[in-house]
């Protein structure tokens, strides 16, 4: 079987220095980071999940506020949107404009028009700065900007991990509210450090893969008390 070359599409810079690459490989696209690909259109089962296991976690919670850092591929702004009851709305933060573009040019078709959805507010910007601005703002954060808890994408993110982060995020969520933090693999330390910021913490494994295969992914489900 003939292998199908990968094609790059389009770069973008990070701020801090760094360049982002979108590729394509027949159907699937891939974003990559040096050497890291961090993500990739075949695997988005563990994007969904950080959407749907946090809204199920939600329930009973009227007309939920959801704060999402990083579109990425929109898989975890599509399954939100899917979860989402009624008066539910999502503010959406991306850093990086491209990646806006890309989800209105080369993946418009993998976006399917969640952009334009009227229940979801676009921010291209930090969204450390947006969770600083909030005071008991939202029903749940929802981070996904790196590939675990430390600054891979931007340097600057390492902020949002730290101590001074957390107690940032606990700030800005109404009680009861949850900080959802996808990563590529567990992190003892930071677990320890949710918890040390006074959350309920309860850290997840999932399958990258819709159908439960491919590597295994991590979030924590950090409940503020």
């Amino acid at each position: 079987m003939a292998v199908i070359p990968r094609e790059l599409i389009d770069t973008a810079p990070v701020p801090g220095g760094q360049e982002l690459k979108l590729y394509r490989r027949g159907a699937d696209h891939m974003i990559v980071l040096d050497r890291n690909e961090l993500m990739s259109s075949r695997m988005s089962g563990s994007e969904k999940a950080l959407a749907v296991m946090t809204l199920e976690r939600l329930k009973g919670c009227p007309a939920p506020h959801i704060l999402i850092g990083g579109y990425g591929m929109g898989f975890t702004l599509r399954a939100a949107l899917a979860e989402l009851v009624q008066g539910g709305r999502i503010t959406l933060v991306e850093l990086v404009p491209k990646i806006i573009e890309w989800a209105r040019g080369p993946m418009a078709e993998l976006a399917a028009g969640c952009l334009d959805d009227p229940r979801v507010t676009l921010i291209e910007g930090d969204v450390a700065a947006e969770i600083a601005a909030a005071n008991e703002s939202y029903d749940a954060i929802l981070l996904d900007v790196d590939n675990g808890p430390d600054g891979l994408t931007a340097p600057a993110n390492d902020r949002l991990y730290s101590a001074s982060g957390l107690a940032t995020a606990k700030a800005a969520l109404k009680p009861g509210g949850i900080l959802a933090i996808w990563s590529a693999g567990s992190d003892d330390p930071f677990t320890r450090r949710l918890r040390n910021a006074g959350f309920a913490v309860d850290e997840v494994a999932v399958k990258a893969r819709d159908n439960g295969k491919g590597p295994r992914h991590v979030i924590w489900f950090a409940r503020k008390r």
